[in-house]
């Protein structure tokens, strides 16, 4: 796992939606639900998804609100696997919130 440069980072952020660059370090995005449960519900399945992969994002639920950080600990920056991962996220949600 290597460590993308900002170059390489501003591109793949451009391809994908609601995701940033949080204080230099995180990718970022905040998930907005209907109602309590479906966040948790998204928490569960995202994690199930980060477990297998052996790559864990800061997670926050503020009631309907959730935010997922993500940052390559090993690779000491962002790496491929991160915006791997963001997209299954997406992905995970758009089956929550059709």
């Amino acid at each position: 796992m290597q460590k993308l440069s900002d170059i390489q980072i501003d591109e793949l952020l451009k391809l994908i939606e609601g995701w940033k660059l949080a204080n230099d370090k995180w990718l970022e995005k905040k998930y907005r639900f209907q109602d309590y449960l479906i966040g948790v519900e998204f928490v569960q399945k995202i994690a199930n998804l980060s477990e297998e992969l052996n790559h864990h994002p800061f997670i926050s639920i503020d009631y309907k609100l959730v935010t997922i950080r993500l940052f390559s600990w090993r690779a000491k920056g962002i790496t491929e696997l991160d915006f791997e991962l963001v997209k299954k996220y997406d992905e995970v949600y758009k089956e929550l919130m059709p």
